[in-house]
């Protein structure tokens, strides 16, 4: 019941980011009930829309939760794109080195293995190799943040350039194929690609990159719920969020705290990897993420920092990715950019949070609740 609670004022915030988005499209002489129609009832058709949308949402699932974790703690990741290009190369890397041989962009079989390991064995390594990397990677600021006291954002701020720029450096002079135009590593061995659910769910085609990383999305929702509610660990991490004094007080290590969550923080960012190169690219593609990390950010804010919060605002945000193609492509004055207008809106109705309790708080309409 304190969940729906919760919830209720996103929902609000929603719902009036829509009513305002109409006015603004209404205001440039569009029809905003057609325009809603596009955007709307292209994300929910069968089999295309709603593969697409999971899709899309997959990768803010992982970072809404993310930053969720971090959250949690009183920190705010902003690091969770680098966390998701080091974590998406280092999972390309374990499929080169141990994949196999491989059909190069110029359909020549080519082999870049060190060694070939059977796939019962080398997809759990490339999952694992995506958590541990990103994990690696979100526990340095919060080393920095536990030892030094230096503040969080700034270390995540710096360390997506210095992410995204060592991949791009060994991507281009280490395992980019001579003679490929496009910026983006050798492939994969087959033995290591995930399964798209088109193989497992009639009607549902297999060009749709639809995999099972959205099946782990799922599971990460519900290992974080239990994690973070379920666990002393999480317990901990709730109450250093809460008031770090206090917890100091009661025995907690608020340092021990801070490097966990922003390394299970880093460990969820990374996987989004596991959907890009496993499941979709089949390689590392460099610039692959359409700013997936700090989407993340307004996911969890959405959400309430809580899995099914998460979980329900990602899918929505997939949803007006999806839908934005079809407004962009036969809308006649709206453009896809109105997915970003919905977004800010949405983001900044939740950031007045406080302006809608007090209102339904003065007419008796709901009464205020603690996050």
């Amino acid at each position: 019941m304190k969940l729906l609670r919760e919830l209720f004022f996103p929902l609000v915030a929603v719902l009036a980011a829509f009513v305002l988005g109409g006015i603004f499209v209404w205001l440039i002489g569009d029809n905003p009930f057609e325009t809603y129609r596009l955007l709307i009832g292209s994300a929910f058709s069968w089999p295309d829309g709603i593969g697409y949308t999971l899709f899309y949402a997959t990768p803010l699932i992982f970072t809404g939760l993310a930053v969720a974790v971090a959250f949690r703690c009183g920190l705010l990741n902003i690091g969770a794109e680098g966390q998701l290009y080091v974590a998406a190369f280092a999972t390309a890397w374990v499929g080169i080195k141990f994949g196999g041989t491989v059909v190069d962009v110029f359909g020549t079989p080519v082999n870049y293995s060190w060694m070939t390991l059977p796939g019962v064995v080398l997809v759990p390594l490339a999952i694992l190799t995506a958590i541990f990397v990103g994990a690696a990677w979100g526990a340095i600021p919060g080393i920095l943040k536990a030892r030094f006291g230096s503040h969080e954002v700034i270390n995540t701020i710096m360390l997506n350039f210095i992410a995204i720029a060592l991949v791009s450096y060994f991507t281009q002079y280490h395992f980019k194929q001579a003679g490929d135009p496009i910026l983006q590593t050798v492939p994969i061995g087959a033995g290591v690609h995930l399964p798209r659910l088109g193989s497992f769910v009639p009607g549902l085609p297999t060009r749709i990159p639809l995999n099972l990383a959205f099946l782990f999305a799922l599971l990460a929702c519900v290992l974080v719920y239990i994690f973070l509610w379920r666990t002393k660990w999480g317990y901990a991490i709730r109450a250093t969020g809460a008031n770090p004094t206090a917890a100091e007080y009661g025995g907690i290590s608020t340092g021990k705290q801070i490097v966990l969550a922003m390394a299970v923080s880093g460990g969820l960012a990374g996987m989004v990897g596991i959907n890009e190169v496993l499941g979709y690219r089949y390689r590392y593609y460099d610039g692959f993420s359409a700013g997936y990390g700090f989407t993340g950010i307004a996911v969890a804010l959405l959400g309430r920092n809580h899995p099914l919060g998460v979980l329900l605002s990602a899918l929505l945000f997939g949803m007006l990715i999806r839908g934005g193609i079809f407004v962009d492509a036969f809308s006649g004055k709206v453009s896809k950019d109105l997915v970003e207008v919905l977004q800010a809106i949405v983001i900044l109705f939740v950031a007045c949070e406080a302006l809608f309790r007090g209102s339904f708080g003065k007419f008796g309409l709901l009464k205020r609740s603690k996050v």
